[in-house]
């Protein structure tokens, strides 16, 4: 099996930072993004690779067992296992091993696939364990990807296929979905070890803002201009809600920074009946030049102590 390095496939080093690490991540996978790439194999097989390093190193633990094993970092808790049962047998076990008299005991009954040419090295050759031993089942490793989606799009439920490691997922989105909200599909990551159980696929949303709404979960703000004379005196404007445009009367008096709730003109709430409220806040226009005429009235306002 060959080795590929999660850090020089990012294009990074073992020094990175978190913050790095997605940094790259998300750049390279939009260059290589299946949907920039039709019908591009290789294309294909790099985007799942670095979703793959992007999965392990972005992991403070798979992180930390990758840099010390390697490839084999998903076998690091059977290693230690070993090692922990070699010096509780007071080094018995199988022959051969490291220099200077090491010895390595392994109960486990795996096939001579299971560990890689590094384990093999480690334990003498292809290690075989003396006894029987229950067989080991493991679960499979565990994928993440990222989906972006615009705000626009989630305002209802919608249907979405995507391609892991070339099979097609029919993905159902709830309306409502949030920024940075990772869902679970469970079975649809990397196979099991010796019959164990296949691993998830976990799905980060990264919802783009195209909007001139601010939004809070299931609540959406918005800012209003609104002049002078109707701020003084009160009208009816035109608001723009997610759906389309609505009147409003504006009270007489209304002063500035006021805000106003539009009850039920929000975001759908995430999995939930129901919509959450739009709040507008007004701003008041202060006119900047004003005609002679316009002038002599406001003068005659503040004489008169208004």
């Amino acid at each position: 099996m060959e080795f590929i390095d999660y850090y020089k496939l990012l294009e990074l080093d073992q020094s990175a930072t978190a913050k790095d690490i997605k940094k790259a991540y998300r750049k390279l996978a939009r260059k290589y993004h299946p949907d920039l790439n039709p019908n591009d194999k290789e294309a294909q097989a790099r985007f799942q690779q670095i979703n793959e390093a992007h999965e392990v190193l972005s992991d403070p633990e798979k992180r930390k067992k990758y840099d010390q094993y390697g490839k084999d970092w998903q076998h690091a808790e059977q290693f230690e296992q070993a090692k922990r049962q070699q010096s509780a047998a007071g080094g018995s076990g199988f022959g051969g091993g490291f220099g200077g008299g090491q010895q390595y005991a392994y109960s486990g009954n795996f096939d001579d696939d299971t560990f890689s040419d590094f384990f093999e090295q480690m334990f003498g050759g292809r290690a075989r364990a003396h006894g029987s031993g229950r067989g080991g089942h493991y679960k499979g490793q565990d994928f993440n990807a990222e989906l972006q989606l615009r705000l626009s799009d989630i305002y209802e439920s919608q249907k979405q296929t995507l391609t892991v490691n070339g099979k097609n997922i029919r993905l159902t989105i709830p309306a409502g979905v949030e920024d940075g909200q990772t869902i679970k599909i469970k079975g649809h990551g990397g196979p099991g070890i010796q019959g164990g159980p296949k691993g998830d696929l976990y799905i980060t949303f990264n919802i783009l803002n195209d909007t001139s709404f601010k939004r809070e979960k299931e609540h959406l703000y918005a800012e209003k201009q609104i002049s002078l004379s109707t701020a003084v005196l009160g009208g009816e404007i035109e608001v723009e809600t997610f759906t389309g445009k609505v009147r409003l009367k504006v009270k007489p008096g209304t002063q500035n920074g006021a805000k106003v709730k539009l009850k039920g003109k929000g975001f759908p709430k995430y999995k939930k009946e129901g919509f959450g409220d739009l709040f507008v806040t007004y701003k008041v226009n202060m006119p900047e030049k004003l005609t002679a005429e316009q002038k002599e009235l406001f003068e005659k306002l503040q004489k008169s102590g208004l």
